[in-house]
C-alpha cells in the first residue's frame, strides 16, 4: 500500500509518501521559520498564508521525489487535529482535492499520535503496551498506547509545553526564535548545575507537567526581579550558557523521571519518544542512561523524524487504510485533539 501524508498543523508544509506503513519513498518539508523568527513564535495568518503559498508544490515534490503519479497511490492521509485551524485546513483542502481528482480512499490523522508511530519507519512497530512521551512545541503528554487508535492519556501538561517554556526561555536570554535547538547548542558548553532551578513536581502522584513557572523563573534570573521582557536587558553577572544548561536541565530531569515513573505504574518495559523536543541531545543521552538503568526498552526517532512531518501522517494513516476506514469527503479538521 502506497499512501501520500499531508500535514500542516502549524508552520511546516510537508507532504511525504510511504510505502506498506513503514518505509519512506520520499518526505518533504517546507519550513516557515524565517517567516515567524522576528515575531519570536507562530503568527497563525502567516502560517496560513505560507502553507497556502507551498501546498500544491510541496506534494509534487512529494510524488517527484517517490517516482509516483496519483496513480500510483492506494490512498491519502492527512493530519486534521489537533492544530491551527487555518492552517489545518489548507491540508485538509489540499487532501480532499487530490482524493476527489483521483479518486481515493482519505483518512483524517491525529498529528499527536503521528509522533507517537514516528519511530516505525526506521525502528519497525513497538510492541504494544508501551509509554509514549510526545513533547513538542505545543504538546507534552504521557499516553499508555495499547496500538494504533488506542492511547489512554496518562497525564499532560497545565500550562506551557516544554517546547514553548524553551522558546520563551531563549527569547528571555537573548538568544532567538526557535528556542529549542539554540538553548541545546549554548547548554553543551554551560554548567547545568550553575542555577538551582526547581523542579516542578507538581503533586506527588500526579504525571502532569507545568513549565510556565520555570520559565519565569529563567526570565527573572537573567534580567531580575522586575524584568518586563526583554526590554530590562542581561543583568551583567549572567552566563547565558550556564543558565540555558542549568533551565534544560530542569526540563530534562522532570520529562525523565515522570515517563519512567509513568512505565513503573502501568508495568510496562518500553518507553517511545515523539515531537520536536524529542531531538534535544541532553534528553536524548538522559533517557538512554535512565531507560538503562531501569530496564525499560526505550525507541528514540532519528531527529529528523521528531520534528513535524508527513511521514509519520501516512504511517498512520496506512493503518487506518489498511483496516478499510475512509473518511471521505466530509472530514473536518479540529483545533484540539478530540
Amino acid at each position: 500500500m502506497r499512501v501520500l501524508g499531508i500535514d500542516t498543523s502549524c508552520d511546516e508544509t510537508a507532504a511525504a509518501v510511504v510505502l506498506d506503513g513503514r518505509t519512506a519513498q520520499s518526505n518533504v518539508v517546507a519550513s516557515q521559520v524565517e517567516l515567524h523568527a522576528r515575531f519570536g513564535g507562530v503568527v497563525p495568518e502567516i502560517a496560513c498564508r505560507a502553507h497556502t503559498e507551498n501546498i500544491t508544490r510541496v506534494i509534487e515534490r512529494a510524488l517527484s521525489d517517490a517516482g509516483v503519479a496519483l496513480s500510483g497511490l492506494d490512498g491519502v492521509a492527512v493530519t486534521n487535529r489537533p492544530g491551527l485551524i487555518g492552517a489545518l485546513l489548507v491540508g485538509v483542502n489540499a487532501a480532499k482535492a487530490v482524493a476527489l481528482a483521483a479518486d481515493l480512499p482519505l483518512v483524517g490523522v491525529n498529528h499527536v499520535e503521528a509522533h507517537v508511530f514516528a519511530s516505525v519507519l526506521e525502528s519497525g512497530e513497538p510492541e504494544a503496551p508501551f509509554v509514549a512521551l510526545v513533547v513538542s512545541g505545543g504538546h507534552t503528554t504521557l499516553f499508555l498506547v495499547h496500538g494504533p487508535g488506542r492511547l489512554e492519556e496518562l497525564g499532560r501538561t497545565v500550562d506551557d509545553a516544554a517546547g514553548e517554556a524553551f522558546d520563551k526561555a531563549s527569547a528571555a536570554l537573548g538568544l532567538g526564535y526557535p528556542g529549542g535547538p539554540v538553548i541545546d547548542r549554548m547548554a553543551a558548553d554551560g554548567d547545568p548545575r550553575a542555577v538551582a532551578f526547581r523542579r516542578p513536581w507538581l503533586d506527588p502522584a500526579s504525571l502532569d507537567f507545568s513549565f510556565s513557572g520555570l520559565k519565569t523563573a529563567v526570565l527573572y534570573h537573567a534580567r531580575g526581579q522586575d524584568a518586563r521582557g526583554r526590554a530590562s536587558g542581561l543583568r551583567p553577572e549572567v552566563d547565558v550558557r550556564d543558565v540555558a544548561a542549568s533551565f534544560q536541565e530542569a526540563v530534562v530531569d522532570v520529562l525523565v523521571r515522570k515517563t519512567l515513573l509513568a512505565a513503573e505504574r502501568t508495568g510496562v518495559r518500553r518507553v517511545v519518544l515523539g515531537g520536536g523536543v524529542a531531538a534535544n541531545s541532553r534528553l536524548r543521552a538522559r533517557f538512554v542512561e535512565a531507560a538503562g538503568a531501569a530496564g525499560v526498552g526505550l525507541v528514540l526517532p532519528p531527529r529528523a523524524l521528531c520534528t513535524d512531518n508527513a511521514a509519520m501522517v501516512a504511517v498512520v494513516g496506512s493503518r487506518r487504510l489498511a483496516a478499510g476506514e475512509d473518511d471521505g469527503l466530509g472530514l473536518d479538521a479540529y483545533s484540539r485533539m478530540a
